[in-house]
């Protein structure tokens, strides 16, 4: 059967001149103005009057808690979350049951992935065994598999012991990988609940102090510098890990740096409502820090936006704050929140939109397909916003399994419209369409 071919009218490119995009045989078959029958043919007339069109978003940091937690998410879960949120690719971290330690754990994640057909998935290997901190995983193995891991995480804990990260650096040079490091000193924060400071200390929480974050950062730029190889960070939360970052990049230490949606719009005062909805890791933190990194999204300094999407069955979260698991849905929310803070304050154009979404991330998971061009010949992985839509954050009604939200109740701005994946409409008027067919292996 022909797959179908579907002339996208009128979209805004990136945000500036408005032209059409005709989608063929999983490309970019045609571009310009006004494209005419005699280009278009019969395929089918998408009106995208009004709408921005994007490389579809990447990310490099979602929980799809397949294999163990089913409870929490699937990767069909997960994905169609994806899809609607205007994700063609993400990248599913390490910390599910068994760990994705093994090529076999990281094969069967891919498998998952190409059979749900929502979003390319990419599983991220573990960099320890069992994420346990003391021999390192099967890098080599999880690399030359069919899911062909490049990028390597113990999220959820941090690579503490200097030895064994200046080891997983040195490891995934040979097949140039990166460590994706959840940046926590384990003794500054036994026992934290939420950032330390003024609000701490009036509820009587114990502290997570920024130095935490901060130390860690600093120890692994100069590993990578002194190995020479490639080092991710982790859900930047803090002003002074920017300063670090900013100062590593200063002197060429190739290392890259993420923020998640919550920290770019959330702050620790919430947390004096005792909603568990907000407890996350690395906690939300004071409202200097969270305009200290958009300050560094838009100068470069954070690469991308990661969503840490991390969803949890409702008993873990409604309950009492310090039994309470830390974590937030992000994936649906992800491109409006970035809207919100970083597009209408002025800091962000939607091209800077599409490199720390799409470009940037595809280009750091080595993903060859994404992130590209919105130009004639390129895979046809993008998506259709339209900027001017408001809507308010209903977790109830999201695809994901999780419901624990932090923007729950809020109007934010911008609507996913469409998202096409390998030239194929995963999501039509907002909705779920069908998912992508896989052809052979």
């Amino acid at each position: 059967m022909t797959a179908a071919s579907y002339l996208i009218r009128g979209a805004s490119l990136l945000g500036t001149a408005a032209g059409d995009l005709l989608v063929r045989g999983g490309i970019i078959a045609a571009a310009g103005e006004n494209l005419g029958p005699d280009v278009v043919g019969d395929a089918t007339v998408i009106d995208a009057a009004g709408l921005v069109a994007l490389p579809g978003l990447v990310d490099l940091h979602t929980h799809l808690r397949e294999p163990g937690r089913e409870d929490s998410e699937t990767v069909e879960t997960g994905t169609r979350a994806a899809a609607l949120g205007g994700f063609t690719a993400v990248h599913a971290m390490a910390n599910s049951s068994p760990v994705a330690d093994t090529a076999g754990v990281v094969e069967q994640v891919y498998t998952l992935g190409r059979e749900s057909g929502w979003v390319d998935v990419r599983p991220v290997g573990a960099v320890t065994v069992g994420l346990a901190g003391k021999q390192l995983a099967e890098l080599g193995a999880m690399a030359d598999s069919r899911a062909r891991v490049r990028v390597f995480s113990d999220d959820g804990i941090c690579v503490s012991d200097p030895v064994m990260m200046r080891r997983a650096l040195e490891y995934v040079k040979a097949f140039d990988g990166v460590i994706a490091q959840h940046a926590q000193e384990p003794r500054l924060t036994e026992g934290a609940q939420m950032n330390e400071g003024k609000v701490s200390a009036v509820l009587g929480l114990a502290g997570w102090p920024a130095v935490a974050e901060e130390s860690i950062i600093a120890r692994d730029v100069l590993l990578a510098q002194h190995v020479g190889s490639r080092l991710h960070v982790c859900h930047v939360s803090t002003a002074g890990s920017v300063e670090i970052i900013r100062w590593a990049k200063e002197r060429g230490i190739n290392v890259t740096a993420e923020v998640t949606p919550h920290h770019l719009l959330l702050t620790e005062e919430l947390v004096r409502s005792w909603n568990p909805v907000y407890k996350v890791n690395p906690p939300l933190r004071a409202d200097a820090d969270v305009h200290a990194l958009r300050a560094a999204l838009a100068d470069g300094t954070i690469d991308i936006v990661g969503t840490d999407h991390a969803p949890h069955p409702s008993e873990a979260k409604e309950c009492e704050w310090a039994a309470a698991a830390m974590g937030m849905t992000g994936l649906e929310t992800a491109l409006s929140v970035v809207q919100e803070t970083m597009v209408e304050t002025g800091l962000m154009s939607w091209a800077d939109v599409a490199r720390v979404t799409s470009t940037a991330p595809a280009a750091i998971g080595q993903l060859a397909d994404q992130g590209r061009p919105l130009e004639v010949g390129e895979p046809a992985n993008l998506v259709l916003v339209d900027p001017a839509a408001r809507w308010n954050v209903d977790p109830a009604a999201m695809a994901t399994k999780g419901r624990n939200s932090p923007f729950a109740g809020m109007e934010l701005p911008g609507r996913v419209v469409a998202t096409f994946f390998h030239g194929h409409p995963t999501v039509l008027d907002g909705k779920l369409n069908t998912p992508f067919i896989h052809g052979g292996n």
